[in-house]
């Protein structure tokens, strides 16, 4: 087990360094052009894969990192670039880190490598959870999944929405219910194969941020696939289920579903992300506030706005703080008695949009424009308290674990 440390070492310093770089070199440049276009930002995420900052590789290095630190330190780097180019470029992940959570060996070996494609065809994933009457209340999933014994096949029916990547992704994996009646206790995750008939795009969301990420509708209309990409395999499924159903008879505690253990493994880097926005918007307010001058003399000397950097700059280191620990707890298997992956999240989410609308305060009239990209980033920052679990679910989460109540 690695000890807990607030220093990187010399090649976590390294990486980051050459993140950095790429964020300030690729990213940036790129990144109004995007936001404004609202596609995703394919020849960006093609020079990521060149480079290795898109690849399984990658990923797979900084998510085995002993130390925890690797996925959050990544994650704030390519934030700190652009927030919607970088959802871009790690959206694929929130589907891998499913067939992770879940998934056999076999099936990991199988299908995260389809999803990141290599640099001469790039492809991508995505992760299909939430659906039009069923987001934070993941116990009203619609989405059915029925068992074709003869075929060994399952048969999928359901719409989900707000799908990073939905409907062009080359692998989805979704999110369905095999037993309706243990809510969200009888949900499996299932891959769905590139051309599989029956998956179509649906709505494509025009966004108020994060715009160069893809968001849409997924619709599945009798897709069906093989047996094998149930993830975890039937077995283990039916074990599962088996223990929810006696559980449920005696009025037990809970049993974590598949979408929750994704959500579970995501919420730090999550949290990492709105670091990533909250500290580019602190910079930009900081360097304009160093050379702005008004009454002949740099607008930082005013008290008013020294002070309210000052506060910025604590919020964000302070937020950075919860996410390694999250990070490095989750990693060497410490649990979380107090829900402190929920804490990073919602303290970096709620960091994220407070710090960007003071960077607006602080820059004026010139950061209600897009000539400056503190607009952007407040736009942008609007997403972290709602994805992979809003503030207010993050707090019911954090209020449910220190009382000792189930969390449903």
């Amino acid at each position: 087990m690695a000890e807990f440390t607030m220093e990187l070492n010399d090649e976590q310093k390294e990486v980051r360094d050459w993140l950095h770089g790429f964020a300030a070199d690729v990213m940036r440049p790129a990144a109004a052009e995007w936001d404004e276009r609202e596609e995703t930002p394919w020849p960006v995420i093609q020079e990521a894969a060149k480079v290795g900052i898109y690849s399984l590789d990658f990923y797979a290095q900084q998510y085995f990192d002993a130390t925890g630190l690797g996925i959050p330190m990544a994650m704030e780097e390519l934030f700190w670039g652009d927030a919607g180019i970088a959802l871009s470029i790690v959206g694929t992940g929130l589907a891998a880190v499913g067939v992770l959570a879940n998934g056999t060996e076999e099936q990991i070996g199988t299908w995260i490598p389809q999803m990141y494609g290599d640099p001469s065809d790039v492809k991508i994933a995505a992760f299909c959870s939430s659906e039009p009457d069923a987001g934070s209340d993941v116990a009203s999933m619609r989405t059915r999944a029925v068992y074709d014994e003869a075929k060994d096949e399952w048969v999928i029916n359901g719409t989900k929405t707000w799908a990073t990547n939905g409907g062009i992704a080359n692998v989805h994996v979704v999110v369905a219910s095999v037993d309706p009646e243990l809510g969200s206790r009888g949900h499996a995750s299932f891959i769905v194969p590139p051309g599989t008939p029956g998956l179509t795009q649906g709505q494509k969301f025009k966004k108020h941020g994060i715009r160069a990420s893809h968001t849409a509708e997924v619709v599945l209309d009798g897709v069906r696939v093989p047996g094998s990409c149930l993830l975890g395999g039937k077995e283990k499924l039916d074990e599962r289920l088996a223990r929810a159903r006696e559980k449920a008879r005696k009025g037990g505690e809970r049993v974590k579903n598949a979408a929750m253990a994704t959500f579970e493994a995501s919420r730090p880097a999550v949290g990492a992300m709105a670091v990533g926005t909250a500290r580019a918007a602190y910079e930009v307010a900081l360097d304009y506030a160093r050379t702005r001058e008004q009454f002949g003399r740099p607008i930082i000397d005013n008290q008013g706005v020294a002070f309210q950097l000052a506060d910025m700059r604590t919020r964000i280191d302070a937020a950075r703080l919860l996410v390694w620990r999250a990070s490095w707890m989750a990693v060497n298997g410490r649990p979380f008695e107090a829900a402190e992956g929920s804490m990073s999240k919602l303290f970096a989410s709620e960091t994220a949009k407070e710090v960007t609308a003071q960077a607006i305060q602080i820059l004026g009239g010139n950061g209600y424009t897009r000539e400056y990209p503190v607009e952007r980033m407040h736009r942008d920052a609007a997403i972290y308290t709602i994805f992979e679990g809003t503030s207010e679910i993050q707090r019911l989460v954090i209020s449910r674990t220190i009382s000792g109540m189930p969390i449903r």
